[in-house]
């Protein structure tokens, strides 16, 4: 393991990867990462790098198999996630359940403000909502270790009671404040104090990071510098401080934590462990290929830090600059868009690698 990676580990944080690529699984593994995730964008890249072609020949010659684009995307981005599964099983097992997991995004077509076919006609949040449930149950259905990653948007957050209450485990995406993540928390632990037992019940809340401080730098240019680039670490280390209150007193087998997400930084002239130090210390961290492996080679050491809030003075001034609900708009609309693009991306990748396979 590398030793930059084992002080993460060490000082409380359970280091999961941003990619379900095989070669990049087996790497994460040996530095000790405990869990992975998929989208859409993951999802691509690795079919567009023709890695799957012989996944999508055998889809092909297969008679009982349905040929269409939608259906070979969604086999594969099923496989692929599968496959990282098996990889984590045995620490899943290990852990009882508290890691080893992959999350499985559904489908992010059904935010598309143009409709899941493009044609303008978008879906009421009730029929998103219901989408959502029957694909949780659909995809979750026969899974030990799948995390079903359902965005905080108002139709994903109507789907989580009825989805925690079958016993689905869940990953709420797509959170940049804490109302949202307030709605999203209270609605599973509505569905799962409707479980017969709540002992293998498990949540997480992944809470972007550095996209906050892209807002801020584009919205608000006038912070000061120790408040400039503070403001997406402030924000989760609020939310998390708040989660574990909550759940602290409620008396389950296996924790229910924050993922922090978005630990890429965007500006190539900060450390690349910029927000991974910030944050270390406990509950997830699902970071970049890229960035672990920055870290991996590097002499960097951490300690718990998720904790330590930033002066008084830096609070005060981010508490009054930012408008909540402005920030919420601007990258939920930004957050959509960045799922849904890549799922059409996902879909023309896959058009195009059928169209040379069955060429061949």
């Amino acid at each position: 393991m590398s030793a930059a990676l084992q002080s993460l580990v060490q000082c409380g944080t359970k280091l999961y990867l941003d990619s379900v690529h095989p070669d990049e699984v087996d790497k994460n593994l040996a530095w000790g990462a405990v869990g992975a995730t998929s989208n859409p964008a993951i999802i691509s890249a690795i079919v567009d790098q023709g890695g799957v072609n012989d996944v999508i020949q055998s889809l092909l010659n297969d008679p009982d198999h349905q040929h269409d684009d939608e259906a070979i995307a969604w086999e594969l981005t099923d496989r692929l996630v599968r496959d990282a599964q098996k990889k984590f099983q045995h620490i899943h097992q290990s852990t009882g359940g508290n890691a080893g997991w992959v999350s499985f995004e559904l489908e992010p077509l059904l935010e598309d403000p143009k409709g899941k076919s493009g044609d303008g006609t978008a879906m009421s949040d009730a029929d998103r909502a219901a989408a959502y449930i029957e694909l949780g149950k659909r995809w979750a259905a026969g899974h030990t270790n799948r995390m079903i990653k359902v965005p905080a948007t108002d139709a994903g957050i109507l789907a989580l009671e009825e989805l925690a209450a079958a016993g689905i485990t869940l990953n709420v995406t797509l959170i940049f404040t804490a109302d949202q993540y307030r709605r999203a928390r209270n609605a599973i632990w509505r569905g799962a104090q409707r479980l017969a037992s709540t002992d293998h019940f498990k949540s997480v809340y992944s809470i972007f990071v550095s996209r906050i401080d892209v807002y801020t730098q584009q919205h608000l240019p006038d912070l000061s510098t120790a408040a400039q680039g503070m403001v997406g670490i402030l924000n989760a280390k609020r939310v998390w401080a708040e989660n574990h209150e909550f759940w602290s007193d409620k008396g389950l087998k296996l924790d229910q934590e924050l993922i922090f997400a978005s630990t890429g930084v965007k500006d190539p002239s900060l450390p690349a462990w910029k927000y991974v130090e910030a944050l270390a210390g406990s509950d997830i961290q699902t970071n970049p290929p890229e960035t672990n492996e920055v870290i991996a080679t590097s002499d960097k050491r951490f300690s718990r830090a998720v904790d330590q809030m930033p002066s008084q003075s830096v609070q005060d001034e981010i508490d009054a600059a930012v408008d909540v609900d402005h920030l919420h708009k601007t990258l939920m609309t930004e957050g959509v868009a960045k799922f849904v693009k890549p799922q059409r991306a996902l879909l023309e990748v896959v058009r195009k690698q059928r169209q040379a396979v069955s060429a061949r």
